[in-house]
């Protein structure tokens, strides 16, 4: 990372109320989703520190007691495809320190939304690196983060601009690459198999097959896991056949490619959403005349591959692919996610036990269980019958066993 980057970040910090619990208390919910399909009714969950003590009905004797149960409770919420050290547009000349304390306000919407954990999809300078390891100091307010560091890309698709270090061009570079994101600091890879990204929806892949191949076997060697950029199908069904652990975005993949990904167990992360905000903002971030039509048709054939592969039982978790000023609308993936054929319940679990599962991370997050991660979320409505419920229901939200969001009149108090 930059040392600019890092030493304006670490003069920063986002100023958001926090209730920091300095003693075990008991949180008390109508009802509790936990994450691996069970609904408990009046709730209670002991949180000790960062991590959840016990669940059940009843809450210690003496213990203080913050009251939800007016609410429905969920394990925290997790984004598996963001940008929060991007800036507030597209072309925006702004220095990365500076995108880095923008990325701060990023952080505060996403854990607004209920999210508390993220996978952070690509950063300059390593600021995704340096942002992550702030908010596990308490520096910064924001989600837990897994992040990549440079994505690598070939060096066609950045014509114009000088090689960055996550330039690639042959197996053997892709190697070389790959291990030096990890070295970096990154706890993922990310390829760019295609093009396509804002309004350019053409998808024509990039990577070679034995590209892929080289940087997942050494990205897989080193113990880590790889995410592959597809908008288009040839570069999803080559990033399946080289066995990447994701593919992002893919649109119009064939029947091979989603039964290939069903027995290799290849997660789905489909990014429906962000195409919307693409095409709510393409005036204002200056696209070429046609962009509506092109981005709405792209999001029709995304939705229906979405379909495809529900219906042919693929793992899919939530990225919202969150970028720019969309921050705070992370889980408007969900909805989409219904329209493909889900279940609310099947929609909220590609946002907690599927996508932990992705990261690697069962038994510490997505759940609600003794010994996991004390993320909690407490929403207003029935999220298994109306996943509005999570989209717009919001009210209160606690990451690491820390309050970081409260739209509620709850009170903590000795029972």
């Amino acid at each position: 990372m930059s040392r600019s980057a890092t030493i304006l970040a670490l003069t920063v910090s986002l100023a958001v109320p926090r209730l920091v619990l300095s003693a075990p208390v008991a949180v008390r919910f109508g009802a509790l989703w936990d994450g691996s399909g069970r609904v408990l009714k009046n709730a209670v969950v002991v949180v000790d520190g960062d991590r959840i003590q016990r669940v059940g009905t009843e809450a210690p004797e003496g213990m203080a007691v913050i009251d939800l149960s007016r609410y429905t409770g969920l394990p925290g919420l997790i984004d598996v495809h963001t940008h929060l050290t991007y800036g507030p547009a597209p072309g925006s000349a702004r220095a990365p320190a500076v995108n880095m304390v923008l990325g701060q306000e990023a952080a505060r919407k996403t854990l607004e939304a209920g999210v508390t954990t993220v996978r952070d999809m690509n950063a300059a300078e390593y600021m995704d690196i340096a942002l992550r390891d702030l908010i596990a100091a308490g520096a910064v307010v924001g989600p837990r983060m897994f992040v990549v560091g440079y994505g690598l890309h070939i060096t066609r698709t950045r014509t114009g601009l000088p090689p960055t270090p996550g330039t690639v061009d042959g197996p053997d570079a892709a190697m070389r690459v790959a291990r030096e994101q990890i070295a970096a600091g990154a706890d993922w890879v990310k390829m760019f198999g295609s093009t396509g990204s804002g309004q350019d929806v053409s998808g024509q892949q990039t990577f070679t097959y034995e590209e892929m191949k080289a940087a997942v076997d050494a990205t897989h060697a080193l113990g880590k896991r790889i995410a592959v950029h597809s908008y288009g199908p040839s570069g999803a069904r080559d990033a399946v056949r080289a066995g990447a652990d994701s593919v992002e975005h893919a649109t119009d993949m064939d029947d091979a490619t989603i039964a290939e990904m069903v027995r290799r167990g290849t997660f789905y992360v489909p990014t429906i959403d962000h195409n919307r905000y693409y095409a709510e903002n393409g005036d204002r971030f200056g696209y070429a005349p046609g962009y509506r039509e092109r981005l709405e048709d792209f999001i029709r054939r995304n939705l229906e591959t979405t379909r495809r592969a529900v219906k042919a039982g693929v793992r899919i978790a939530m990225g919202s692919d969150a970028i720019f000023t969309m921050f705070g609308e992370n889980t408007r993936e969900l909805g989409w996610f219904v329209k493909a054929g889900m279940t609310p319940e099947q929609a909220l679990r590609t946002a907690t036990s599927n996508a932990a599962a992705l990261l690697g991370q069962e038994g510490s997050l997505g759940t609600v269980a003794p010994g996991d991660h004390a993320d909690l979320v407490a929403v207003e409505g029935d999220p298994l019958t109306d996943i509005d419920a999570v989209i717009h229901g919001v009210r209160w939200v606690m990451k690491g066993g820390v309050v970081v969001a409260d739209r509620t009149s709850s009170t903590s108090t000795p029972r």
